[in-house]
């Protein structure tokens, strides 16, 4: 009995979704990599130039800044242990802005200067707060199978 090719197509292969690291996922991957620049800029100036002045603040600038390149690689790349990767370092990013927001606002005495996440990232517009919360419901609704 002969087919009809309107109605039999085969067989169906499952809708891939597009990988993480493309349309917003791209975006996503470009503000943590301008956050990584600006980050490690920031604190290599100032540990460079005044360290003695807010020793705290400018290794917590530093810290930032590596957590934003580990971010943004892990972000860029596909495959499982780079999600993994990515979750650990967005949800690192969230505790150590809402961390170092609250002792901010809390103890202000304990920071001479300000970091990238002082008062929740108030100098750098709020993103450092917003940004790890995006990135998070990204890496959830972009969850990569697990590997055989």
């Amino acid at each position: 009995m002969p087919t009809d090719p309107q109605t039999d197509a085969g067989p169906q292969t499952p809708a891939v979704p597009p990988p993480r690291n493309q349309g917003l996922g791209r975006i996503i991957v470009m503000v943590y990599a301008v956050f990584a620049l600006s980050a490690l800029a920031r604190s290599l100036f100032q540990i460079l130039s005044h360290f003695d002045r807010a020793p705290v603040a400018y290794v917590l600038s530093a810290f930032a800044a590596v957590v934003y390149i580990i971010a943004t690689l892990s972000l860029a790349r596909t495959g499982r242990t780079a999600w993994l990767v990515s979750l650990a370092a967005v949800l690192i990013e969230l505790v150590g802005v809402v961390g170092v927001g609250l002792a901010t606002v809390l103890h202000p005495e304990l920071f001479a200067d300000a970091t990238v996440w002082s008062h929740f990232g108030a100098g750098y517009g709020y993103v450092p707060l917003v940004l790890p919360i995006v990135g998070l419901a990204w890496l959830l609704t972009h969850r990569e199978p697990k590997e055989s």
